[in-house]
Protein backbone atom coordinates (compact mmCIF):
# COMPACT_ATOMS: atom_id res chain seq x y z
CA UNK A 1 0.00 0.00 0.00
CA UNK A 2 2.83 2.40 0.89
CA UNK A 3 4.63 1.64 -2.40
CA UNK A 4 1.48 2.34 -4.44
CA UNK A 5 0.77 5.56 -2.54
CA UNK A 6 4.38 6.69 -3.01
CA UNK A 7 4.28 5.90 -6.73
CA UNK A 8 1.09 7.89 -7.24
CA UNK A 9 2.51 10.72 -5.16
CA UNK A 10 5.73 10.90 -7.24
CA UNK A 11 3.78 10.84 -10.53
CA UNK A 12 1.50 13.64 -9.43
CA UNK A 13 4.36 15.74 -8.10
CA UNK A 14 6.03 15.46 -11.52
CA UNK A 15 2.82 16.54 -13.30
CA UNK A 16 2.08 19.40 -10.93
CA UNK A 17 5.72 20.42 -10.86
CA UNK A 18 5.27 21.71 -14.41
CA UNK A 19 3.28 24.57 -12.88
CA UNK A 20 0.00 26.27 -13.64
CA UNK A 21 1.37 28.03 -16.74
CA UNK A 22 2.08 24.67 -18.40
CA UNK A 23 -1.03 22.90 -17.10
CA UNK A 24 -3.50 25.62 -18.14
CA UNK A 25 -2.97 25.59 -21.95
CA UNK A 26 -3.01 21.79 -21.94
CA UNK A 27 -6.26 21.63 -19.97
CA UNK A 28 -7.95 24.40 -22.00
CA UNK A 29 -6.89 22.79 -25.29
CA UNK A 30 -8.32 19.45 -24.18
CA UNK A 31 -11.55 21.18 -23.12
CA UNK A 32 -11.73 22.89 -26.51
CA UNK A 33 -11.39 19.55 -28.29
CA UNK A 34 -14.07 18.02 -26.06
CA UNK A 35 -16.36 20.92 -27.01
CA UNK A 36 -15.61 20.23 -30.72
CA UNK A 37 -13.33 23.12 -31.55
CA UNK A 38 -10.66 22.50 -34.18
CA UNK A 39 -7.29 21.69 -32.67
CA UNK A 40 -5.70 24.92 -33.93
CA UNK A 41 -8.49 27.07 -32.50
CA UNK A 42 -8.50 25.13 -29.22
CA UNK A 43 -4.73 25.54 -28.81
CA UNK A 44 -4.91 29.26 -29.68
CA UNK A 45 -7.63 29.71 -27.02
CA UNK A 46 -5.47 27.85 -24.51
CA UNK A 47 -2.44 30.02 -25.25
CA UNK A 48 -4.42 33.28 -25.26
CA UNK A 49 -6.04 32.46 -21.92
CA UNK A 50 -2.67 31.44 -20.49
CA UNK A 51 -0.92 34.60 -21.74
CA UNK A 52 -3.71 36.70 -20.19
CA UNK A 53 -3.37 34.70 -16.97
CA UNK A 54 0.43 35.15 -16.96
CA UNK A 55 -0.07 38.91 -17.42
CA UNK A 56 -2.60 39.00 -14.58
CA UNK A 57 -0.25 37.12 -12.28
CA UNK A 58 2.68 39.37 -13.18
CA UNK A 59 0.56 42.36 -12.18
CA UNK A 60 -0.62 40.61 -8.99
CA UNK A 61 3.04 39.97 -8.14
CA UNK A 62 3.85 43.60 -8.91
CA UNK A 63 1.11 44.62 -6.49
CA UNK A 64 2.55 42.24 -3.87
CA UNK A 65 6.05 43.64 -4.31
CA UNK A 66 4.67 47.18 -3.96
CA UNK A 67 2.48 46.46 -0.94
CA UNK A 68 4.66 44.06 1.07
CA UNK A 69 7.34 46.60 2.16
CA UNK A 70 4.63 49.11 3.08
CA UNK A 71 2.68 46.49 5.03
CA UNK A 72 5.82 45.35 6.87
CA UNK A 73 6.67 48.95 7.66
CA UNK A 74 3.22 49.55 9.12
CA UNK A 75 3.48 46.42 11.28
CA UNK A 76 6.80 47.74 12.65
CA UNK A 77 5.58 51.31 13.11
CA UNK A 78 2.38 50.21 14.85
CA UNK A 79 4.52 48.26 17.33
CA UNK A 80 2.71 45.01 16.57
CA UNK A 81 4.43 42.15 18.37
CA UNK A 82 2.29 39.00 18.36
CA UNK A 83 3.57 35.46 18.75
CA UNK A 84 1.85 33.79 15.73
CA UNK A 85 3.45 34.88 12.46
CA UNK A 86 1.63 35.00 9.12
CA UNK A 87 4.06 33.16 6.81
CA UNK A 88 1.90 33.50 3.69
CA UNK A 89 -0.22 31.25 1.50
CA UNK A 90 2.83 30.05 -0.46
CA UNK A 91 4.24 28.24 2.56
CA UNK A 92 0.85 26.62 3.23
CA UNK A 93 0.58 25.52 -0.39
CA UNK A 94 4.04 23.94 -0.32
CA UNK A 95 3.36 21.86 2.80
CA UNK A 96 0.00 20.82 1.36
CA UNK A 97 1.54 19.38 -1.79
CA UNK A 98 4.21 17.68 0.35
CA UNK A 99 1.67 15.38 2.02
CA UNK A 100 1.87 11.64 1.21
CA UNK A 101 -1.93 11.49 0.74
CA UNK A 102 -2.13 14.42 -1.68
CA UNK A 103 -2.67 12.27 -4.80
CA UNK A 104 -5.64 10.51 -3.22
CA UNK A 105 -7.23 13.84 -2.36
CA UNK A 106 -6.69 15.24 -5.87
CA UNK A 107 -8.46 12.21 -7.37
CA UNK A 108 -11.21 12.49 -4.77
CA UNK A 109 -11.89 16.17 -5.50
CA UNK A 110 -11.78 15.59 -9.25
CA UNK A 111 -14.11 12.61 -8.88
CA UNK A 112 -16.58 14.59 -6.75
CA UNK A 113 -16.64 17.35 -9.37
CA UNK A 114 -17.35 14.86 -12.17
CA UNK A 115 -20.02 13.07 -10.10
CA UNK A 116 -21.78 16.31 -9.21
CA UNK A 117 -21.73 17.36 -12.88
CA UNK A 118 -23.25 14.04 -13.95
CA UNK A 119 -25.90 14.24 -11.21
CA UNK A 120 -26.59 17.90 -12.15
CA UNK A 121 -25.71 19.09 -8.65
CA UNK A 122 -23.18 21.63 -9.92
CA UNK A 123 -22.60 23.60 -13.10
CA UNK A 124 -18.90 24.19 -12.42
CA UNK A 125 -16.14 22.33 -14.25
CA UNK A 126 -13.19 23.12 -11.98
CA UNK A 127 -10.07 22.97 -14.15
CA UNK A 128 -7.96 24.92 -11.65
CA UNK A 129 -6.22 21.83 -10.31
CA UNK A 130 -3.30 23.84 -8.92
CA UNK A 131 -5.63 25.54 -6.44
CA UNK A 132 -6.96 22.23 -5.18
CA UNK A 133 -4.50 22.82 -2.33
CA UNK A 134 -7.09 25.15 -0.77
CA UNK A 135 -9.52 22.23 -0.49
CA UNK A 136 -6.93 19.61 0.42
CA UNK A 137 -5.32 21.39 3.37
CA UNK A 138 -8.33 20.60 5.57
CA UNK A 139 -8.02 16.87 4.85
CA UNK A 140 -4.25 16.88 5.19
CA UNK A 141 -4.32 18.60 8.58
CA UNK A 142 -7.14 16.33 9.75
CA UNK A 143 -5.01 13.31 8.75
CA UNK A 144 -2.00 14.77 10.60
CA UNK A 145 -3.99 15.42 13.78
CA UNK A 146 -6.12 12.24 13.85
CA UNK A 147 -4.11 9.80 11.70
CA UNK A 148 -7.51 8.81 10.29
CA UNK A 149 -7.52 8.51 6.49
CA UNK A 150 -11.32 8.27 6.28
CA UNK A 151 -11.75 11.53 8.20
CA UNK A 152 -9.21 13.15 5.88
CA UNK A 153 -11.24 12.05 2.85
CA UNK A 154 -14.44 13.34 4.47
CA UNK A 155 -12.83 16.72 5.21
CA UNK A 156 -11.54 17.24 1.67
CA UNK A 157 -14.80 15.88 0.23
CA UNK A 158 -16.81 18.38 2.25
CA UNK A 159 -14.49 21.16 1.12
CA UNK A 160 -15.03 20.17 -2.52
CA UNK A 161 -18.83 20.00 -2.30
CA UNK A 162 -19.14 23.27 -0.36
CA UNK A 163 -16.69 25.03 -2.70
CA UNK A 164 -18.51 23.93 -5.84
CA UNK A 165 -21.89 25.04 -4.50
CA UNK A 166 -20.61 28.40 -3.23
CA UNK A 167 -19.02 28.74 -6.65
CA UNK A 168 -22.35 28.07 -8.41
CA UNK A 169 -24.28 30.48 -6.21
CA UNK A 170 -21.80 33.34 -6.68
CA UNK A 171 -21.14 32.82 -10.41
CA UNK A 172 -23.67 35.51 -11.49
CA UNK A 173 -21.54 38.08 -9.67
CA UNK A 174 -18.50 37.01 -11.70
CA UNK A 175 -20.46 37.47 -14.92
CA UNK A 176 -22.28 40.71 -14.17
CA UNK A 177 -19.95 42.59 -11.81
CA UNK A 178 -16.55 41.46 -13.12
CA UNK A 179 -17.77 41.04 -16.71
CA UNK A 180 -16.42 37.53 -17.27
CA UNK A 181 -19.19 35.29 -18.67
CA UNK A 182 -19.44 31.51 -18.22
CA UNK A 183 -16.66 31.46 -15.63
CA UNK A 184 -16.92 30.56 -11.95
CA UNK A 185 -14.22 30.94 -9.30
CA UNK A 186 -13.81 28.00 -6.89
CA UNK A 187 -10.66 29.41 -5.23
CA UNK A 188 -11.43 29.00 -1.51
CA UNK A 189 -9.53 32.15 -0.51
CA UNK A 190 -12.05 34.01 -2.69
CA UNK A 191 -15.37 32.23 -2.07
CA UNK A 192 -14.97 31.59 1.66
CA UNK A 193 -15.69 35.25 2.43
CA UNK A 194 -19.31 34.88 1.27
CA UNK A 195 -20.14 32.85 4.40
CA UNK A 196 -19.77 35.99 6.52
CA UNK A 197 -20.35 38.63 3.84
CA UNK A 198 -23.83 37.51 2.74
CA UNK A 199 -25.47 37.74 6.21
CA UNK A 200 -23.83 41.10 6.91
CA UNK A 201 -24.90 42.46 3.51
CA UNK A 202 -28.47 41.30 4.24
CA UNK A 203 -28.31 43.06 7.63
CA UNK A 204 -27.02 46.35 6.20
CA UNK A 205 -29.83 46.32 3.63
CA UNK A 206 -32.25 46.57 6.55
CA UNK A 207 -30.60 49.50 8.34
CA UNK A 208 -32.03 52.85 7.15
CA UNK A 209 -29.38 55.44 6.37
CA UNK A 210 -26.47 53.00 6.41
CA UNK A 211 -27.89 51.09 3.45
CA UNK A 212 -28.05 54.29 1.40
CA UNK A 213 -24.36 55.19 1.65
CA UNK A 214 -22.66 54.37 -1.65
CA UNK A 215 -19.03 55.09 -2.51
CA UNK A 216 -17.63 53.50 -5.67
CA UNK A 217 -14.85 54.29 -8.14
CA UNK A 218 -17.39 55.10 -10.86
CA UNK A 219 -19.22 57.45 -8.50
CA UNK A 220 -15.97 59.18 -7.54
CA UNK A 221 -15.07 59.63 -11.21
CA UNK A 222 -18.37 61.41 -11.84
CA UNK A 223 -17.87 63.78 -8.89
CA UNK A 224 -14.18 64.63 -8.95
CA UNK A 225 -13.18 63.94 -12.55
CA UNK A 226 -9.62 62.82 -13.30
CA UNK A 227 -8.80 62.23 -9.61
CA UNK A 228 -11.33 59.42 -9.67
CA UNK A 229 -9.58 57.68 -12.57
CA UNK A 230 -8.49 54.21 -11.32
CA UNK A 231 -4.88 54.88 -12.33
CA UNK A 232 -4.73 58.24 -10.49
CA UNK A 233 -6.60 56.82 -7.49
CA UNK A 234 -4.17 53.90 -7.41
CA UNK A 235 -1.25 56.34 -7.35
CA UNK A 236 -2.82 58.32 -4.48
CA UNK A 237 -3.62 55.19 -2.44
CA UNK A 238 -0.16 53.71 -3.06
CA UNK A 239 1.54 56.90 -1.91
CA UNK A 240 -0.72 57.04 1.16
CA UNK A 241 0.17 53.43 2.01
CA UNK A 242 3.87 54.28 1.80
CA UNK A 243 3.35 57.36 3.97
CA UNK A 244 1.60 55.28 6.65
CA UNK A 245 4.63 52.99 6.63
CA UNK A 246 6.91 56.08 7.04
CA UNK A 247 8.78 55.09 3.88
CA UNK A 248 11.16 57.61 2.22
CA UNK A 249 9.46 60.00 -0.21
CA UNK A 250 10.92 58.31 -3.30
CA UNK A 251 9.70 54.90 -2.07
CA UNK A 252 6.23 56.33 -1.41
CA UNK A 253 6.10 57.58 -5.00
CA UNK A 254 7.42 54.25 -6.32
CA UNK A 255 4.70 52.40 -4.41
CA UNK A 256 2.14 54.78 -5.88
CA UNK A 257 3.42 54.29 -9.43
CA UNK A 258 3.38 50.49 -9.08
CA UNK A 259 -0.18 50.44 -7.75
CA UNK A 260 -1.23 52.85 -10.52
CA UNK A 261 0.34 50.55 -13.12
CA UNK A 262 -1.63 47.59 -11.77
CA UNK A 263 -4.87 49.59 -11.84
CA UNK A 264 -4.21 50.74 -15.44
CA UNK A 265 -2.93 47.47 -16.95
CA UNK A 266 -5.07 44.86 -15.21
CA UNK A 267 -8.22 45.53 -17.32
CA UNK A 268 -6.16 45.00 -20.49
CA UNK A 269 -4.88 41.63 -19.26
CA UNK A 270 -8.38 40.62 -18.21
CA UNK A 271 -9.66 41.55 -21.68
CA UNK A 272 -7.04 39.29 -23.24
CA UNK A 273 -8.07 36.50 -20.90
CA UNK A 274 -11.76 36.92 -21.84
CA UNK A 275 -10.84 37.09 -25.55
CA UNK A 276 -9.30 33.64 -25.35
CA UNK A 277 -12.16 32.34 -23.23
CA UNK A 278 -15.06 33.38 -25.49
CA UNK A 279 -14.67 30.69 -28.23
CA UNK A 280 -14.36 28.02 -25.52
CA UNK A 281 -17.38 29.42 -23.72
CA UNK A 282 -19.53 29.56 -26.85
CA UNK A 283 -18.50 26.03 -27.86
CA UNK A 284 -19.21 24.78 -24.33
CA UNK A 285 -22.70 26.29 -24.32
CA UNK A 286 -23.48 24.78 -27.72
CA UNK A 287 -22.12 21.39 -26.64
CA UNK A 288 -24.05 21.32 -23.37
CA UNK A 289 -27.19 22.56 -25.12
CA UNK A 290 -26.98 19.65 -27.57
CA UNK A 291 -25.98 17.02 -25.03
CA UNK A 292 -27.69 18.17 -21.81
CA UNK A 293 -30.89 19.83 -22.97
CA UNK A 294 -29.83 23.47 -22.70
CA UNK A 295 -27.97 23.15 -19.41
CA UNK A 296 -25.38 25.87 -18.87
CA UNK A 297 -21.96 24.88 -17.55
CA UNK A 298 -19.20 27.22 -16.32
CA UNK A 299 -15.43 26.80 -16.26
CA UNK A 300 -13.88 27.03 -12.79
CA UNK A 301 -10.71 29.14 -12.84
CA UNK A 302 -8.31 30.93 -10.48
CA UNK A 303 -9.77 34.01 -8.76
CA UNK A 304 -6.65 35.93 -9.81
CA UNK A 305 -8.63 36.94 -12.92
CA UNK A 306 -10.80 39.34 -10.87
CA UNK A 307 -8.54 40.78 -8.16
CA UNK A 308 -7.39 43.60 -10.42
CA UNK A 309 -10.79 45.27 -10.38
CA UNK A 310 -10.29 48.93 -9.26
CA UNK A 311 -12.92 48.68 -6.51
CA UNK A 312 -11.28 45.48 -5.24
CA UNK A 313 -7.80 47.00 -5.15
CA UNK A 314 -9.10 50.17 -3.49
CA UNK A 315 -10.90 48.16 -0.80
CA UNK A 316 -7.86 45.92 -0.26
CA UNK A 317 -5.44 48.85 0.10
CA UNK A 318 -7.69 50.41 2.73
CA UNK A 319 -8.15 47.06 4.51
CA UNK A 320 -4.38 46.48 4.90
CA UNK A 321 -3.89 49.08 7.68
CA UNK A 322 -7.36 48.22 9.05
CA UNK A 323 -6.35 44.54 9.33
CA UNK A 324 -3.14 45.49 11.15
CA UNK A 325 -5.20 47.61 13.55
CA UNK A 326 -7.66 44.73 14.08
CA UNK A 327 -4.79 42.39 14.94
CA UNK A 328 -3.69 44.86 17.60
CA UNK A 329 -7.10 45.53 19.21
CA UNK A 330 -8.98 42.22 18.91
CA UNK A 331 -8.96 40.47 22.31
CA UNK A 332 -7.51 36.98 22.14
CA UNK A 333 -5.86 37.40 18.75
CA UNK A 334 -2.26 36.21 18.53
CA UNK A 335 -1.82 36.25 14.76
CA UNK A 336 0.46 38.94 13.32
CA UNK A 337 -0.65 39.68 9.73
CA UNK A 338 2.38 39.98 7.51
CA UNK A 339 3.09 37.95 4.35
CA UNK A 340 -0.55 37.62 3.24
CA UNK A 341 -1.35 41.31 3.64
CA UNK A 342 -0.26 41.60 0.00
CA UNK A 343 -3.06 39.25 -1.11
CA UNK A 344 -5.94 40.75 0.86
CA UNK A 345 -7.41 41.38 -2.61
CA UNK A 346 -8.48 37.71 -2.79
CA UNK A 347 -10.23 37.90 0.60
CA UNK A 348 -12.24 41.01 -0.28
CA UNK A 349 -12.93 40.52 -4.02
CA UNK A 350 -16.22 38.64 -3.56
CA UNK A 351 -17.28 41.06 -0.81
CA UNK A 352 -16.82 43.94 -3.27
CA UNK A 353 -18.79 42.11 -5.98
CA UNK A 354 -21.61 41.33 -3.53
CA UNK A 355 -21.76 45.03 -2.63
CA UNK A 356 -21.84 46.08 -6.29
CA UNK A 357 -18.57 47.99 -6.03
CA UNK A 358 -19.71 50.02 -3.02
CA UNK A 359 -16.33 50.49 -1.34
CA UNK A 360 -17.84 51.88 1.87
CA UNK A 361 -20.06 48.84 2.42
CA UNK A 362 -17.27 46.51 1.28
CA UNK A 363 -14.98 47.85 4.02
CA UNK A 364 -17.70 47.51 6.67
CA UNK A 365 -18.24 43.87 5.73
CA UNK A 366 -14.54 43.11 5.24
CA UNK A 367 -13.87 44.01 8.88
CA UNK A 368 -15.71 40.93 10.29
CA UNK A 369 -14.37 38.83 7.39
CA UNK A 370 -10.75 39.68 8.26
CA UNK A 371 -11.43 39.44 12.02
CA UNK A 372 -12.66 35.86 11.53
CA UNK A 373 -9.48 35.05 9.60
CA UNK A 374 -7.29 36.38 12.42
CA UNK A 375 -9.15 34.38 15.08
CA UNK A 376 -9.20 31.17 13.02
CA UNK A 377 -5.49 31.56 12.28
CA UNK A 378 -4.76 31.96 15.98
CA UNK A 379 -6.79 28.87 16.89
CA UNK A 380 -5.24 26.55 14.29
CA UNK A 381 -1.64 27.78 14.68
CA UNK A 382 -0.46 24.90 16.95
CA UNK A 383 -1.63 22.26 14.45
CA UNK A 384 -0.34 24.09 11.38
CA UNK A 385 3.04 24.72 13.03
CA UNK A 386 3.43 21.08 14.07
CA UNK A 387 2.53 19.82 10.60
CA UNK A 388 4.91 22.28 8.90
CA UNK A 389 7.71 21.11 11.19
CA UNK A 390 6.91 17.48 10.32
CA UNK A 391 7.61 18.30 6.64
CA UNK A 392 11.07 19.63 7.54
CA UNK A 393 10.34 23.36 7.77
CA UNK A 394 11.56 25.25 10.83
CA UNK A 395 10.26 28.51 12.28
CA UNK A 396 11.13 30.68 15.27
CA UNK A 397 7.64 30.30 16.71
CA UNK A 398 4.02 29.40 15.88
CA UNK A 399 2.87 30.12 12.31
CA UNK A 400 -0.38 30.88 10.54
CA UNK A 401 -1.55 32.31 7.23
CA UNK A 402 -4.59 34.08 5.80
CA UNK A 403 -5.10 30.89 3.78
CA UNK A 404 -5.62 27.30 4.89
CA UNK A 405 -7.47 26.81 8.16
CA UNK A 406 -7.68 30.58 8.69
CA UNK A 407 -10.36 30.81 6.01
CA UNK A 408 -13.88 30.54 7.43
CA UNK A 409 -14.98 27.65 5.21
CA UNK A 410 -11.83 25.61 5.89
CA UNK A 411 -11.94 26.34 9.61
CA UNK A 412 -15.53 25.08 9.91
CA UNK A 413 -14.68 21.80 8.16
CA UNK A 414 -11.38 21.29 10.00
CA UNK A 415 -12.74 21.82 13.50
CA UNK A 416 -15.78 19.66 12.77
CA UNK A 417 -13.55 16.75 11.75
CA UNK A 418 -11.14 16.90 14.72
CA UNK A 419 -13.75 17.54 17.40
CA UNK A 420 -14.18 15.21 20.39
CA UNK A 421 -17.09 13.58 18.55
CA UNK A 422 -16.44 14.07 14.82
CA UNK A 423 -19.39 11.93 13.72
CA UNK A 424 -21.87 14.24 15.45
CA UNK A 425 -20.04 17.39 14.33
CA UNK A 426 -19.89 16.25 10.71
CA UNK A 427 -23.57 15.28 10.70
CA UNK A 428 -24.49 18.72 12.09
CA UNK A 429 -22.30 20.44 9.46
CA UNK A 430 -23.84 18.41 6.62
CA UNK A 431 -27.36 19.08 7.94
CA UNK A 432 -26.75 22.84 8.20
CA UNK A 433 -25.27 22.99 4.71
CA UNK A 434 -28.16 20.92 3.32
CA UNK A 435 -30.61 23.46 4.78
CA UNK A 436 -28.62 26.34 3.25
CA UNK A 437 -28.58 24.49 -0.10
CA UNK A 438 -32.36 23.99 0.06
CA UNK A 439 -33.09 27.59 1.04
CA UNK A 440 -30.88 29.08 -1.68
CA UNK A 441 -32.02 26.86 -4.53
CA UNK A 442 -35.65 26.18 -3.58
CA UNK A 443 -36.80 29.14 -1.49
CA UNK A 444 -34.69 32.01 -2.83
CA UNK A 445 -33.96 30.53 -6.26
CA UNK A 446 -31.13 31.20 -8.67
CA UNK A 447 -33.45 33.49 -10.65
CA UNK A 448 -33.42 36.03 -7.80
CA UNK A 449 -29.64 35.75 -7.46
CA UNK A 450 -29.30 36.29 -11.23
CA UNK A 451 -31.61 39.30 -11.02
CA UNK A 452 -29.62 40.77 -8.10
CA UNK A 453 -26.35 40.35 -10.01
CA UNK A 454 -27.86 41.67 -13.26
CA UNK A 455 -28.54 45.04 -11.56
CA UNK A 456 -24.79 45.59 -11.59
CA UNK A 457 -24.84 45.84 -15.38
CA UNK A 458 -26.68 49.14 -14.88
CA UNK A 459 -24.23 50.57 -12.30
Amino acid sequence: MDAIANGIYVAFQAFLGAGAYVMLPVIITILGLVFRLKIGQAFKCGMTITCGFVGINLLVNLLKSAVTPAASGMVTNFGLNLDVTDVGWGAISSITWASPIVAFLVFEILGINILMLVLKKTNTMDVDIWNYHHMMIAGILVFFVTNNFVLALIASGLMAVISLKLCDWTQPLVEHFFGIPDVSLPTVSYISSIIIAAPFNWLIDRIPGLRDINFSIKGVQKKIGFLGDPMILGFILGCALGALALMPVDQCFLTGVNVAAVMALMPKMTSMFVEGLMPISEAAQKFTSDKFGGRSLTIGLDAAVVVGNPDVITTALIMIPVTILLAFILPGNHMMPLADLAVVTFRVALVVALCGGNVFRSILISIPVMSAILYAGTAAAPYLTAYAQSTGLTFDGPIASMAGTSLTQTAIVFWSCISANPVVSIVILVAVFAVVWYVIEKKIGMEKIEAYAAKMDEM
